[in-house]
């Protein structure tokens, strides 16, 4: 089925609704600033939309520093490039709040993010007699919670040439516009205007059929000037990420799965910001639980925490584009040097598999350093089919389909065991019943479920071979597993809330209050109360109607009651 058959389309024009000042503006970004280079103060905050958002001092001068290629980097031109910073302890978050619809519905590695922001930046440097330093440097930053690469820089390559001719009148009346849009419904297709270009989105859904085709319908609107389809709002061409180390695709998905320290070394901003937010995506529909940052200065709050050498490096993946950090993460496990990417019409090289005590020298010639072992071999007839499809000059973004297509397919046969094991620690339907507390999911045994792998393991849908076992148990020690567990028994959870509601409201509650006291019919109605208050409050899936029956009871057993605790129920 086609994931896109059902969308519908908002038109903006119909939202324009009375609401909050800014709240369809934070439903996209939290601001934009404008960063420039001051020659007494450095990187500094010319602007920011709206102008009373709540940045703190440690969250600007982080804001500033990402937004900025080090001077090792030599970009001249103009640049576009993606950071990742942590929120400041304490912040209140957006005006959104803990039942927010968009994180219900939406994939799970798309949700909003809570404790950190994106920063999307569109960085300028070009030749300038009439400033003191030689250059003219700047940077227009989109700064949002929700990870739409794709999405936000094509809207930062429309705006940001006019804003670099025409300045803050022009972002006051971009910020305007965003702040007319839809808020991003999951499997919906918007049309977004912005500085006389409509852009039409479709915001994914956890519906979405994985890996499911690009935007194709037309729609029946007449839209003047008509819409320039986006196909993604936040895939990443993965050939042009991963080219110069497709031979050893398998090692870093793996890398990804069991949350190992990573450093990307890059000799741009764009290069590493793209190449850790591939390697991140590899292992969709798996959320990658740890941290990660597109791009990382020596001048970041966390750069003391992520360098210390008194303890093991942390599960982060840090993109870097300064030599000086060779020195200073000598002691981590997996660091892979890349060059500038280049999309030839061969092959491009290579990198190899080094030896990390070759990483000594400012010098240090691209490849990955590492001891790592693969647990699985390689999937040689992939490499075969991209090599044949470089040859056939097969277009960049069919390439990245069959790469996409390959590492969800290898990261579905690795779940799949997992998800039939979990499946099966549900209590059975039959032993929920109405007059007892639901009964307990089961505990994860790790060597129950290694035991089931020799009849429902991976080699059911996957033909590659390897230590699929090995593989497993490393996985269950990862921040990964932990939170993919933690999110799948919540879940499972609330279904078990939902059958225990439903089967309550089969049963004969106003026949069970006949013979009962005055104190314990009111303790059921408080425990009706508390059911159906944790049911709304959480969204607890359960059939249509079951909720206003459950209403219905409760307010029929109170009618039942003496007057005087008919008040006092009423009351609270």
């Amino acid at each position: 089925m086609d994931p896109f058959e059902n969308s519908q389309t908002v038109d903006p024009a119909k939202h324009r609704d009375s609401r909050i000042p800014w709240a369809r503006f934070s439903s996209w970004l939290e601001c934009v600033c404008v960063v420039t280079f001051d020659l007494e103060l450095g990187q500094a905050i010319e602007l920011v939309y709206p102008h009373d958002v709540k940045l703190t001092e440690k969250e600007k001068t982080s804001i500033c520093y990402l937004s900025f290629p080090d001077s090792y980097s030599g970009c001249l031109g103009d640049t576009q490039f993606s950071f990742r910073l942590r929120q400041s302890v304490g912040r209140s978050g957006s005006w959104f709040g803990d039942e927010d619809t968009y994180s219900r519905d939406a994939p799970i590695t798309l949700q909003r993010e809570l404790a950190h922001f994106y920063g999307f930046v569109y960085f300028r440097q070009v030749k300038d007699v009439s400033v003191k330093r030689g250059y003219f440097q700047k940077s227009l930053v989109l700064v949002s919670r929700l990870p739409y690469v794709h999405f936000f820089h094509t809207i930062l390559h429309s705006v940001a040439p006019e804003y670099f001719e025409k300045f803050e009148p022009c972002l006051e009346a971009v910020c305007n516009q965003i702040d007319q849009w839809p808020p991003p419904v999951p499997g919906m297709t918007l049309n977004l205007p912005v500085m006389g270009t409509v852009f039409q989105v479709r915001i994914p859904s956890k519906n979405d059929k994985p890996g499911g085709s690009p935007l194709k319908q037309t729609l029946k609107e007449n839209i003047l000037p008509a819409p320039m389809m986006l196909p993604t709002v936040h895939e990443l061409d993965l050939f042009k990420c991963f080219q110069s180390v497709l031979i050893h695709l398998q090692m870093l998905w793996e890398l990804m799965l069991l949350g190992e320290p990573v450093i990307i070394m890059a000799p741009s901003p764009s290069v590493s910001s793209e190449t850790v937010l591939a390697l991140v995506n590899s292992i969709t529909p798996l959320r990658y639980c740890c941290d990660y940052r597109p791009y990382f200065t020596i001048h970041d709050s966390e750069f003391k925490e992520y360098t210390t050498r008194t303890q093991a490096p942390p599960n982060v993946i840090l993109g870097v584009t300064n030599p000086f950090f060779i020195k200073t993460f000598q002691g981590w496990p997996h660091i892979i040097r890349l060059g500038e990417l280049k999309m030839a019409g061969d092959l491009p090289k290579q990198v190899k598999v080094k030896k990390l005590a070759k990483l000594k020298t400012l010098d240090t010639k691209p490849g990955v350093y590492t001891a790592y072992t693969t647990f699985l071999h390689k999937d040689k007839t992939l490499i075969k089919r991209l090599l044949k499809g470089i040859q056939r000059k097969r277009p960049s973004e069919v390439q990245s389909a069959i790469l996409r297509r390959h590492l969800l397919e290898l990261t579905q046969s690795f779940i799949i065991p997992l998800e039939r094991y979990l499946a099966s620690l549900m209590p059975l339907q039959r032993s929920v019943t109405a007059w007892k507390t639901p009964p307990q999911i089961r505990p994860f045994s790790h060597d129950e479920f290694i035991g089931t792998l020799d009849h429902a393991g991976p080699q059911l849908t996957s033909v590659l071979k390897g230590d699929w076992m090995g593989l497993y148990k490393r996985f269950f020690r990862s921040p990964n597993f932990d939170g993919w567990y933690r999110l799948r028994h919540q879940e499972m959870t609330q279904k078990l809330e939902g059958i225990h509601l439903e089967v309550v409201c089969e049963a004969d509650l106003i026949g069970w209050t006949k013979d009962k006291s005055e104190v314990e019919i009111v303790d059921l109605v408080l425990k009706l109360r508390e059911k159906l208050t944790k049911a709304r409050k959480q969204q607890i899936p359960v059939k249509e109607g079951v909720l206003d029956k459950l209403e219905g009871f409760i307010q029929t057993i109170i009618g039942s009651l003496p007057e005087d605790l008919q008040t006092v129920l009423h009351r609270h």
